[in-house]
């Protein structure tokens, strides 16, 4: 593979704004797209309908991130298409909307698993094949974020990325001599899937394209200025 080109790791592809980080790095030169998710059909469309109009490559890569064979499956696959990383973008996520005396284990796991447990595992997979300099931005949301407006039903979800939040914090610490930089958005309302299935009478004010527009750009050049920050990005509160 070339090794000019830079080499995104983007979870959560199948639908809502990883979908559209997928479109957008892939409508721009010099880009090998790895997108990774439990479904890749809307991906494998994409790429279909798109063929040779792509400037930049787009690899899909089916994965359940609940999977415990991070090693034996996924690594093998991403080094099949490079063996050097420069962004890492940790976008999956889950959101159940239940008061906390209604939440179950089964919806803890569900929520920590994706929102923090997959976050951890698949950088400390990757973090040995990152380029040095290279980003790795973790999506967290308003909801985690302290001192921001808190919502009924949304205790799990909210805990499970304010601890995305804080293990970005620690993370960017500890790989500060290595060169790596780790930094976490915190976004606001975004009109996707995952949304409107928590909020159905609810519209965003920001659509998954216009956030993930923002998300590439921050994630190309954010880091020569910032490191181990959690940025809220929300025009409400949240």
């Amino acid at each position: 593979m070339e090794r000019d080109k830079t080499n995104i790791i983007i979870t959560g592809t199948g639908k809502g704004i990883g979908f559209e980080l997928v479109k957008l790095f892939a409508a721009t030169e010099n880009k090998n797209i790895i997108a990774i998710s439990r479904n890749i059909e809307n991906i494998n469309a994409f790429n279909e309908n798109n063929s040779g109009k792509h400037l930049s490559k787009v690899f899909p890569i089916p994965f359940d991130l609940n999977s415990d064979e991070y090693d034996a499956k996924l690594l093998p696959l991403i080094l099949k298409i490079t063996d050097k990383i420069d962004i890492l973008i940790n976008n999956a996520g889950a959101l159940i909307n239940k008061p906390m005396l209604q939440q179950t284990e089964e919806d803890f796991d569900q929520q920590f698993n994706v929102n923090i447990k997959a976050v951890f595992k698949l950088s400390k997979l990757m973090i040995p094949h990152l380029n040095k300099n290279a980003h790795i931005v973790n999506i967290s949301s308003m909801g985690g974020f302290q001192g921001s407006a808190k919502f009924k039903g949304l205790s799990l979800y909210s805990a499970s990325k304010g601890a995305l939040a804080i293990f970005t914090e620690c993370l960017a610490e500890e790989l500060k001599e290595s060169g790596i930089k780790a930094n976490c958005l915190a976004l606001g309302a975004t009109q996707t899937e995952m949304l409107a299935k928590a909020f159905p009478k609810y519209e965003a004010p920001i659509s998954a394209k216009d956030m993930a527009i923002f998300i590439a750009d921050f994630a190309l050049h954010a880091h020569q200025f910032m490191n181990g920050k959690i940025i809220p990005v929300s025009i409400t509160t949240p």
